[in-house]
């Protein structure tokens, strides 16, 4: 089956995957994960885009961002993933591709979806069991949104300042939402979501969105389609 093109939409938050080829590691250690946010945070000042929220792990990487044009998305994912390439086979003397392919995206409804895909995120190395808690690992944005350090990288959007009227009351609110945690449903759309390139999120959102595009933008219901008299073709 033909894979389908990339919907990347102006001012839509996007949830974002790029992974190691063959699943190899991207991360040696702390001084590549620090070139890599050094990279994504200087080319989204250049391309236009805003970084909600990041968890870099040790194959892969995940990315909520916001570009301001349709086109600045795929522009700062490429500038990023060439220049990492280069750092990185010279810094480890290796040759060859790194990544797995393209990267992948899809649309978020931020209203529903937002705040559940940082969360999402950020319990991603629990998940993996590499850590306890979200607070334990170094490399993922929970840090800045619970209040632990601040990172510039990082554009906070609108639905996480209206956690709360104080910094300290949007920490709270934000590490209740990562305690707590999301249900395995919401795990499972964001999952399929990200990897197959369907948009997330509710019914009225996903129509609105289909008419903006030719392309796709959620899986089709199975079975064969009906045609106009009702049965079936």
């Amino acid at each position: 089956m033909a894979r389908l093109p990339r919907l990347t939409l102006a001012d839509q938050p996007h949830h974002i995957v790029q992974r190691g080829n063959n699943r190899e590691t991207i991360f040696v250690d702390s001084a590549d994960h620090e070139m890599m946010l050094g990279l994504l945070g200087e080319n989204a000042v250049r391309h236009g885009v805003a970084i909600h929220a990041y968890v870099q792990m040790e194959n892969h990487l995940h990315l909520l961002a916001t570009p301001s044009t349709a086109e600045a998305l795929p522009q700062w994912i490429q500038a990023v993933g060439r220049r990492y390439v280069r750092y990185f086979n010279d810094r480890h003397a290796r040759t060859g591709t790194l990544w797995e392919g393209r990267y992948k995206s899809t649309l978020i409804q931020p209203e529903r979806y937002l705040l559940a895909c940082m969360v999402y995120m950020d319990l991603n190395p629990v998940r993996a069991g590499l850590v306890a808690e979200a607070r334990d690992y170094p490399w993922s944005s929970y840090g800045h949104y619970a209040g632990l350090r601040h990172d510039k990288l990082l554009t906070p959007h609108p639905l996480y300042w209206a956690l709360g009227n104080t910094p300290f009351a949007r920490e709270a609110a934000y590490a209740e939402l990562v305690r707590a945690g999301i249900s395995e449903g919401d795990q499972v759309l964001l999952t399929d979501g990200v990897l197959r390139g369907w948009a997330v999120g509710d019914r009225q959102f996903l129509e609105s969105l289909q008419r903006t595009t030719e392309r796709r933008v959620r899986k089709a219901r199975p079975g064969r389609p009906r045609n106009p008299s009702g049965s079936t073709p």
